[in-house]
């Protein structure tokens, strides 16, 4: 697992965007895994101007995200489908084909779940995975005590993950309580991963993530075990792991 400091939150999203234009130029027909929320936005963002000012294509990218609520319609502004088109694929030259998302909008949701866990096997895996991180250690929606062998599924989401994405919604009690999820042993397929962090909020969950051993209380933990690690986090998801160790190097 590396570690790499940036400065501040736009430091880290084009830390990020490199990684994923690097690889689109160097395998146009990737298979790139995508998440959602404040994170990965700015991200995007400089994934759109580059296209549009070095035409960067991705014609023949395909992209598999992590997540989906259960019972949303995917017109809905709350779905992560609309977030994806929002900043993502409706600014560049993606195949709507080659775009997938969980289909989670009615049951059977079990099923949906099964199915994309074989379209992401037959599209070979994933060659890149974009990450975030919950402030409970959660990557896609795996919550605490998620076994490490769990393939995509339904998940129940923790209330502390709806509280932090309550301010999508215009009240709480929006949130959905469950959506179906890549699996941990289906993200840790993934050839390479990215993992990224910013702001205060982050810090605690670094830390521990630095520190403690691998266990399913931290679902991010397992990411140790992974050949190919990267985490861009800024100054401040890095500042409480900096105090008490003085450097994020081992």
């Amino acid at each position: 697992m590396r570690w790499i400091e940036v400065d501040n939150y736009e430091q880290m999203s084009e830390q990020a965007a490199a990684v994923v234009i690097n690889l689109v130029k160097e395998k146009p027909e990737a298979v790139i895994g995508l998440a959602t929320g404040g994170t990965p936005a700015g991200t995007y963002k400089r994934l759109v101007d580059d296209y549009k000012q070095n035409t960067t294509s991705y014609e023949n990218i395909k992209t598999v995200n992590l997540d989906e609520y259960v019972g949303l319609e995917k017109n809905s502004d709350q779905s992560y489908t609309y977030y994806m088109d929002q900043h993502l694929f409706d600014h560049i030259n993606l195949k709507r084909e080659n775009i997938h998302l969980p289909k989670a909008e009615t049951p059977p949701y079990e099923q949906d779940a099964k199915d994309y866990e074989q379209l992401i096997e037959d599209l070979g895996g994933v060659d890149l995975q974009v990450l975030g991180i919950g402030e409970n250690g959660h990557i896609g929606f795996n919550e605490p005590g998620t076994p490490f062998s769990s393939k995509t599924g339904v998940v129940e989401l923790d209330p502390s993950t709806r509280e932090a994405n309550a301010r999508y919604f215009e009240n709480k009690d929006d949130v959905p309580t469950h959506a179906i999820s890549m699996g941990i042993s289906t993200i840790m397929k993934s050839k390479k991963i990215i993992l990224l962090a910013s702001g205060a909020k982050k810090a605690p969950i670094l830390y521990n993530l630095f520190k403690t051993d691998v266990t399913e209380d931290i679902p991010a933990s397992i990411l140790k075990e992974h050949p190919d690690v990267t985490i861009i986090a800024d100054s401040e998801a890095l500042a409480l792991l900096k105090e008490k160790e003085g450097s994020v190097n081992r």
